[in-house]
């Protein structure tokens, strides 16, 4: 594991991300938001998961609140995440979220996976 995990640094939401998670929120049932967590696996040891789901945090969880979009990270995918930024890419190759994360040391080339 990286010994200089940002951990305590805050996460950044951008606002072309915002945009696009309070217009996949407005689709979905009232009180719904977007958890962004970090599960093993991939083909670079780690990767990021989106689900939907009731805007009930946990006590650790931070929670990003930007316009009509909200964003919750548990307090271990946090220990991954910390200082990243997460954005919405709108290219030429797709749609995607991305998250850059001064903690990955390499990553896969669609951009979901990662390790430290």
């Amino acid at each position: 594991m990286n010994d200089t995990l940002v951990e305590n640094a805050p996460v950044i939401l951008t606002d072309r991300a915002a945009r696009r998670i309070a217009r996949i929120l407005s689709k979905e049932a009232a009180g719904t938001v977007l958890r962004i967590s970090v599960a093993g696996g991939g083909c670079s040891g780690f990767q990021y998961t989106y689900d939907l789901v009731p805007d009930q945090p946990e006590k650790d969880d931070l929670v990003l609140r930007k316009g009509e979009a909200t964003v919750l990270i548990d307090s271990m995918s946090l220990e991954f995440m910390g200082g990243s930024e997460i954005d919405f890419a709108d290219d030429l190759i797709g749609q995607a979220f991305k998250i850059n994360n001064p903690n990955a040391v390499a990553s896969c080339g669609c951009g979901t996976s990662f390790s430290v």
